[in-house]
């Protein structure tokens, strides 16, 4: 007998059990449900025999974990229906991702949007079949050989990628149906009630444009038709919020072919928001004891064998130059790490000099595959606010909680905070070639930040193999508005680079030694941050942060004068104002600055003007009535210098 823990009651069962049919004793209906399982916080399949004792914990499709099976099973549904459809098609891979999956396919014929609506009939005849989705384990080679004898020529690569690792290959059936998969699935395609097959593009093999384009389908799936329709309606929502339609209908970026992609354009609009972001983290960072330095936009190969960079991350750099033909071969920056590391430098440090706090907005560039490219998300030349921290042992606690605050600080003014979640990315102990360092440097300084971040309390959740090469980092995640998450700010702890740089520090005692380092972010790529601002706001800015804050609009030519007069007031006085002097109706001149999300509409005829008044119009207030300038303004004022987010 074996001893299984599920909640806070403990069940005995007969070793070999396994998740389902715990589920199926408990509850029928949950079982009806059951989506995934974690035994001992680990995923598994929900029909893996249980030999030991253990905590089990069973996950409908309310629990992430349960969403990815479901979804993962969706993407084995649209496979098979696939290769019902056409025989020759040959699969690459399936995975769920947010709000969905998607499956990568070689097939001759093109999936038109009727095509899709084809597959989709044939998706649900598989599910109306419910087909059991069975487990089964092959050894390498013996895989290899059944997916050559299917064509599967991509299934045949990725199989001889584990082949050495000596461990069997997991395969995963439905009816007819068999694919290479690591799981987990849920029990049957039955369950797989409503779904939606939503796009398809191109996606080169392995995301290396040298390979060949595959087709790329996506799709969502629910266990129910109601939340199939309540995603979609979102999905719509979303689209009118995406920052790539919103912020060029409103002027705030463009790109152009002639120049490339992840190169964007930023309008003035965009350019006055970054450059008023740029100015409040700088003022914020500097009133915290940062200093800054201004470093070169890049340097020799050099630097980056030192830190590197030139091992780990070449690929991910613009080099200039040849390294066969060329003395001396350059690359730009994607990081300024090396670069801030020779002011510390500059002169021997004693323990006094530390901790020593170097701020840069940074300009960075890094070599992203043309198929990741996204708007203002995912570019190739980016601004950053970054920093670096050397500080003593006994000062890193403190410091690392100092960044983090300066973070959430900055999250919270610009209204981002309720959207963001935590990752403690560390390394993988079986890719240690993606590292440097080692392995009890690791687990040291993975242990000191597992140590702060639960001393702070910090709620967060582990990515495997997720670290930087050169130590572990906290990554503040964010979802745009389709739900995809992104890194927006990440703070790193490093006891390697110093020491490759020969940073060192005479301590109390009169040894030298190296610093840690603290690599950190306070608000992010400013690119990025324009784009979900963008979509958190839609376009509809916080008035300290909107490239115009006010429009002034005169009800006839006569009272031109004193608008402009109005205007020159206003902007002594710090705002940014415009007339709106064309021979149009008020109504007229309302709806567009509605339109244009303009914060404050001013309404001047001749009752204002006599009283000394304004007619004031809120974007979100509608009429406010009418006010004295000098009350106006002293409103406008506080609402600015306050940061209010409305």
């Amino acid at each position: 007998m074996i001893k299984i823990k599920l909640r806070d009651d403990v069940k005995e069962y007969e070793c070999g059990v396994t998740p389902a049919d715990v589920c199926k004793d408990i509850s029928m209906g949950l079982y009806r449900n059951l989506c995934a399982c974690l035994i001992d916080g680990v995923s598994a399949d929900i029909r893996t025999p249980i030999t030991e004792d253990c905590t089990l914990e069973l996950l409908t499709f309310d629990s992430e974990e349960g969403k990815h099976a479901f979804w993962h099973t969706a993407s084995h549904i649209l496979a098979q229906a696939v290769k019902r459809l056409y025989p020759d098609a040959k699969l690459a891979i399936g995975p769920a991702i947010d709000n969905g999956f998607y499956y990568d396919i070689d097939c001759e014929t093109s999936f038109t949007p009727e095509m899709l609506v084809k597959i989709e009939a044939e998706m649900k005849k598989i599910v109306k079949e419910d087909l059991p989705i069975e487990k089964y384990e092959m050894a390498p080679q013996d895989a290899v050989d059944e997916m050559k004898a299917k064509g599967e020529i991509y299934k045949v690569e990725l199989i001889e990628e584990h082949a050495g690792k000596n461990e069997p290959i997991s395969f995963y059936k439905q009816g007819e149906f068999t694919d290479v998969c690591a799981g987990p699935h849920i029990p049957s395609t039955g369950r797989v009630k409503a779904f939606k097959l939503t796009a398809c593009t191109g996606a080169y093999w392995r995301g290396d444009q040298n390979n060949k384009m595959l087709q790329r389908v996506y799709g969502t799936a629910f266990p129910k038709n109601a939340e199939l329709e309540e995603h979609l309606q979102r999905v719509e929502e979303a689209k009118k919020r995406d920052h790539n339609k919103l912020g060029r209908e409103l002027e705030i970026f463009t790109t152009v072919d002639s120049i490339g992609q992840g190169l964007p354009i930023l309008l003035p609009k965009g350019t006055f928001i970054v450059q008023t972001l740029q100015r409040f983290v700088e003022d914020e960072e500097a009133r915290r004891g940062w200093v800054r330095t201004k470093t070169p936009l890049m340097a020799k190969s050099d630097l980056y064998k030192i830190s590197g960079h030139w091992d780990h991350y070449k690929d991910g750099m613009f080099v200039l130059g040849d390294e066969e033909k060329d003395d001396e071969v350059f690359a730009l920056r994607p990081m300024t790490c090396p670069f801030q590391y020779q002011a510390y430098l500059n002169r021997a440090r004693s323990y006094r000099d530390l901790p020593m706090r170097l701020a840069e907005t940074s300009t960075l560039f890094r070599n992203e595959s043309s198929g990741e490219m996204h708007g203002l998300i995912r570019v190739r030349q980016f601004t950053i606010s970054e920093g670096h921290l050397m500080c003593l042992p006994e000062q890193l606690a403190d410091e690392f909680k100092r960044c983090l605050d300066l973070c959430i600080f900055m999250l919270k003014t610009l209204g981002l905070y309720e959207d963001v979640s935590y990752r403690f990315s560390q390394w993988d102990p079986d890719d240690t070639e993606k590292y440097i360092g080692t392995k009890e440097q690791w687990d040291e300084a993975q242990g000191v930040m597992k140590e702060i971040l639960d001393d702070i309390g910090l709620n967060y959740k582990v990515g495997i193999g997720e670290a930087a090469f050169y130590g572990p980092k906290l990554d503040i995640q964010i979802k745009n508005v389709y739900g995809k998450e992104d890194t927006l700010i990440t703070i790193q702890i490093d006891q390697m680079l110093a020491e490759k740089f020969g940073m060192e520090y005479v301590d109390r005692d009169g040894t030298k030694k190296n610093p840690y380092i603290i690599h950190r972010t306070s608000i992010g790529c400013y690119e990025r941050t324009l784009a979900l601002l963008i979509e958190k706001y839609a376009g509809a800015f916080p008035m300290w942060l909107a490239p115009e804050q006010l429009r002034i609009l005169p009800i006839s030519e006569r009272h031109h004068d004193a608008c402009f007069e109005l205007k020159a007031k206003l902007e002594n006085e710090g705002f940014r104002v415009t007339v709106d002097d064309r021979a149009e109706k008020t109504g007229y001149k309302i709806r567009e600055a509605q339109l244009q999300k303009i914060p404050y509409m001013l309404v001047l005829g001749d009752k204002e003007i006599e009283n000394g008044e304004v007619a004031v119009r809120g974007r979100k207030a509608g009429d406010m009535g009418t006010m004295s300038v000098e009350s106006f303004i002293a409103m406008a004022k506080k609402e600015v210098d306050e940061k209010v987010i409305n």
